[in-house]
This record gives structure tokens, C-alpha cells and sequence, in this order.
């Protein structure tokens, strides 16, 4: 794989790339002109596609290849060394899942991957307390691979930066107050990434990298290699080629953000197909979340009264509460972490 460090490309801001628009961040330090433009595009983005190419975030390609080569080195480790952090021993959902045993919309996904979250002590529910809570705890990291542990964390740190940055230009965008959300995100938000591999096409010869889902939450921003495979659903349920453009994140809005503005902004349905024969793909996506224990308030906006209403999916209800949100996802997403250390959930969260 050659991995795409993020810097400032030659693209022309607001120009599309095979369909989805690049969007400058550092436009917001630029003039008077430059900050409506961007949020002009910005809000385009959002209320159309719910996706785009975001450039000017500032992430080096020194931090970017931090990450990468200790992401290739991990997935290049004995199989026994990846076992040794398997999810199967985390009550929190942290750690490595194997090819084919993450499910989406019901059906495998052919990839492998490593859970990673913000690092905090193990929070065990108290009697009486959500279930959400034990989405809260410590990493697995691999003893062969020490490098592992700092590059992640500090690429969750950075990418909170540029994520907290990007969501107060998008609120600032459509009329609200950029700040609207920030007690949500206060204290511990539920800061998650994954580092994925997709290796090849699988052996029944179905394309399923990942199934098509929308994000729980409210930002993604994911940095993908230079193999391809991730689609963005059009309204007419054809699917759009993101192809992999240097220096940029693509950036998806989830579920929440939509129902917190009725629709307004938009989270789109996406999938990847998996690179065919033995090609590996790897992809890193960076989930911007708030706080397990956040009510989500209706986003009080000028442009309310235009919203078309949220998607409505009777075999997925949201809740306002993020938690139960992300912790539905993850039960159903890994049946034998649930299994081993949840059973008493498998029925509860649906």
C-alpha cells in the first residue's frame, strides 16, 4: 500500500472530486470572504451529500506516517500477537476483531481490524446505572509493537482538534451557535478509531468490505490509502466511487447531527467493496463523538422550518441519549464480544 499523507493538495477548494466536494478548513483563518465561502460550501456539502474531502485540516504527513507505518506493522504481526489483544477478552469492545467476524445490516464483513478509544479507566456500571457505560475503559495494546499505543493515541488527540474545529464551522454554517454542542462533547467524549485492513475478496467471492450503514454519531473523518473501494449511496440507491484524493479526509456526518436538525444536515449511507483478489486495502476512521451519557438537544438553527425531517428506520430507532445509540452498534456489530461478557444485552438494546 502507498499511503496518502494529508497535506494541502493542488485541488481546487469547492471543486468536486468524482462527485464529492473538497472543502478548505483553512479558509476559517483566512478573510471575511473566505470564512463564507467556506461555510457556503460547507453547508451545501452537508444539507446535499452529507460527505466531502476536507483539505486544510493541518495534519503533517510526519503525524500521518506516525500512524500508518505502525498500522502496516501491526497487521504484519503473527497472527498469536493480534489474538493476543482479540476484543473476545474485552468487556469494553476495545481490540482486535478477525476477518469476517464483525457483522453489518446482518451479514459479515471481510476485513480485520483494532478498536481503539480514548484511554481511560474500566467504568463497570453501577446498579442502576446504563449499560452504555461499559463502552468506557482501557485499550488492548500488543507487547510485540510498543510504537502502537502512542501514534494511535496521539492521532485521536489531533483529529478531536481538527473535528471540534470542522463542527463549529459546520454549526456556524447554517446559523447556529458554533458552541451549541460543546457541553455534550465536555469531560470524556467517546473519541473511537479503527485501523482497518481489507484483505482482498473473500473466499465465496462476495464483495462485502464493510455493508452499507450510516455513522451513529456526528463526525467522521476517515483517511484512506491509495486502493479505493468506498461508495457513498446517491438518492437514487446507486452508489458513488469516493476515490482516494492525497491530502485530504473524507468526511461523513452521522445520525445525529440529522436528528438533532430534523434532517437538515444529512448522514448518508456508505459501504466499501473489497479490493479484488488478494489486494489489501487499509483505511483509519476517526469516529468525533460525544460524551456515552449526552442528550442530544434539537439544534436551535435559523433554518429549522426548511428541514425535510430525519430518516426514519423502524429496524434502527435512534435515541437522543448518544450512549445507547453506540452501544446498539457495537452489540450488534460483534454478537461474540456480547456473548462472552454481555448476554443479558442481546435482547435490550434492540
Amino acid at each position: 500500500m502507498t499511503q496518502q499523507a494529508p497535506s494541502t493538495p493542488s485541488s481546487t477548494p469547492g471543486a468536486p472530486a468524482a462527485g464529492l466536494p473538497v472543502i478548505d478548513l483553512s479558509l476559517a483563518d483566512g478573510s471575511p470572504a473566505d470564512r463564507t465561502r467556506l461555510h457556503a460550501e460547507l453547508r451545501a456539502a452537508a444539507t446535499e451529500v452529507g460527505f466531502f474531502q476536507l483539505t486544510g485540516h493541518g495534519v503533517t504527513a510526519g503525524e500521518t506516517t506516525a500512524l500508518t507505518d505502525a498500522m502496516h506493522a501491526f497487521f504484519a504481526l503473527p497472527e498469536a500477537d493480534r489474538l493476543s489483544v482479540s476484543n473476545l477478552n474485552s468487556p469494553h469492545f476495545r481490540g482486535y476483531t478477525r476477518t469476517g467476524h464483525e457483522l453489518t445490516g446482518g451479514s459479515r464483513d471481510w476485513r480485520d481490524q483494532l478498536d481503539i478509544g480514548a484511554e481511560l479507566p474500566p467504568h463497570v456500571p453501577e446498579p442502576g446505572e446504563p449499560p452504555y457505560w461499559w463502552l468506557e475503559g482501557p485499550n488492548q495494546w500488543p507487547g510485540a509493537l510498543p510504537r502502537l499505543r502512542p501514534a494511535a493515541l496521539h492521532w485521536i488527540d489531533r483529529l478531536s482538534t481538527v473535528a471540534q474545529r470542522l463542527l463549529h464551522e459546520l454549526l456556524a454554517a447554517i446559523g447556529a451557535r458554533p458552541d451549541f454542542y460543546d457541553d455534550a462533547f465536555a469531560g470524556h467524549p467517546h473519541l473511537r478509531l479503527k485501523l482497518v485492513r481489507y484483505p482482498g475478496t473473500a473466499p465465496d467471492g462476495t464483495g462485502q468490505g464493510v455493508g452499507a450503514h450510516k455513522d451513529y454519531g456526528f463526525i467522521t473523518l476517515l483517511l484512506q490509502d491509495s486502493v479505493g473501494g468506498l461508495q457513498v449511496e446517491r438518492p437514487d440507491g446507486s452508489f458513488l466511487e469516493v476515490p482516494p484524493l492525497e491530502g485530504a479526509f473524507v468526511v461523513n456526518l452521522g445520525e445525529l447531527l440529522e436528528v438533532a436538525t430534523d434532517g437538515y444536515l444529512k448522514a448518508t449511507n456508505h459501504r466499501v467493496v473489497s479490493p479484488a483478489g488478494a489486494r489489501e486495502r487499509y483505511s483509519v476512521p476517526f469516529f468525533y463523538n460525544p460524551r456515552l451519557d449526552a442528550h442530544i438537544e434539537p439544534l436551535d438553527f435559523p433554518h429549522a422550518h426548511h428541514a425535510p425531517g430525519a430518516t426514519q428506520d423502524p429496524g434502527n430507532p435512534l435515541f437522543a441519549d448518544f450512549g445507547r445509540n453506540e452501544l446498539k452498534g457495537y452489540v450488534r456489530a460483534h454478537p461474540e464480544v456480547t456473548r462472552r461478557h454481555h448476554a443479558e444485552l442481546l435482547d435490550s438494546t434492540r
